[in-house]
């Protein structure tokens, strides 16, 4: 932090006498971005947020060897985000900001950051070291295996929280050390954090009820016969997995007793038409229409959304949770301000994952069950 502003890098101009910004920088009234190109070798720039931004704010322009974009402040803290460098060849080059040394790894790959005045991480993350893995399960199913990693407190319990795209979650977002640090602190009791890989991640999570059945009939049941747990799971996930996780609900609710769903891709045609040309749109469309328009055959479960102000999938969140709401869920929504990421899925923990298992788990008391 540099006063009321956030600035990352910078580049010295040798004979002007000064600094001249690169990278990004950002306060209270705009944030900016700044490409060194001092010999003018591209043809052009161009800004990939990981945001909801209109295409006419995301073209840079060329002022004496730097590439430059202003825009005002999105509804975020932070912001992640690639850079198009466009070559007078007609070539294009995808990369991370050339100008800004702070990245952040991902699912696809790195991005570079920036961090908006009066970003903080959370208090809890890297306080606590995750609980040991207990056990590395694969399950053989009618979708193929199911690779599930177990990471387990030193006290022995009944509870369960199964996360799709697990060792994502727990690699990027520390969920591992976020369950830990609640259990160290008393804030909830132990419970076994189930690591649920995704596999075949976007046929399997876009409400496939092959897979979903796989969970039920197969997965389920192993891991609480490997892990002495008893009981409804509760479910978590993210994007599509956040989608898989309803999916499984809505078709074995007796199996379930609590969602925490995060920037769920939850696609109608009228909010999502961006998205129609992903392999199994029609069937995520169907799905989502479904819940939409039947209450549930089961009981509703307590159920927590988050998703970021700034990222698209706001949109059909907000629609859902109005329809959980509508047919009985114990429903709560939270926008958080970041967009559709994995530290926006972190940052989102406390208090939203923990208020949650404490609704679901606080009914059982004390900390040996």
């Amino acid at each position: 932090m540099i006063g009321a502003a956030s600035r990352v890098g910078c580049v010295v101009e040798p004979g002007n006498g000064g600094v001249r910004a690169a990278g990004p920088w950002a306060d209270a009234d705009r944030i900016a971005f700044a490409v060194p190109d001092p010999e003018h070798r591209l043809a052009g720039v161009r800004l990939l947020p990981e945001l909801d931004l209109p295409a006419t704010l995301r073209d840079f322009d060329f002022d004496t060897g730097v590439w430059r974009l202003e825009l005002p402040p999105p509804p975020a803290a932070r912001m992640e985000y690639r850079v198009e460098l466009q070559h007078p060849d007609g070539g294009i080059e995808t990369t991370t900001d050339p100008g800004n040394p702070r990245s952040t790894p991902g699912a696809f790959g790195p991005k570079s950051v920036l961090e908006l005045p009066g970003y903080a991480a959370p208090a809890w993350l890297d306080r606590v070291p995750p609980w040991p893995v207990s056990a590395e399960l694969s399950v053989e199913t009618e979708v193929g295996p199911v690779e599930v990693t177990v990471r387990s407190p030193a006290t022995a319990t009944r509870r369960l929280l199964l996360a799709h795209d697990g060792p994502e979650y727990d690699a990027l977002a520390a969920l591992g050390g976020f369950a830990a640090a609640l259990e160290q602190d008393g804030r909830l009791p132990p419970f076994q954090l189930a690591l649920a890989a995704p596999g075949a991640r976007n046929d399997r999570y876009s409400a496939d009820p092959d897979y979903s059945d796989a969970l039920a009939d197969r997965v389920l049941p192993r891991l609480h016969e490997t892990l002495g747990t008893t009981g409804p799971a509760v479910l978590m996930g993210a994007s599509l997995g956040a989608l898989a996780a309803l999916h499984l609900q809505r078709r074995h609710p007796d199996l379930v007793a609590g969602l925490f769903l995060q920037s769920g891709s939850f696609f109608t045609p009228e909010l999502d038409a961006c998205e129609s040309q992903f392999p199994h749109f029609a069937r995520i469309v169907a799905a989502v229409d479904a819940v939409h328009r039947h209450r549930p055959a089961g009981r509703a479960v307590p159920t927590v959304l988050t998703c970021g102000a700034a990222e698209e999938n706001r949109h059909n969140n907000r629609r859902m949770a109005e329809t959980l709401r509508r047919q009985g869920y114990p429903v709560t929504l939270a926008e958080v301000p970041d967009a559709h990421n994995y530290v926006a899925w972190r940052d989102a923990f406390d208090p939203h994952l923990a208020g949650l298992l404490q609704q679901v788990w606080g009914h059982l008391g004390g900390r040996s069950a």
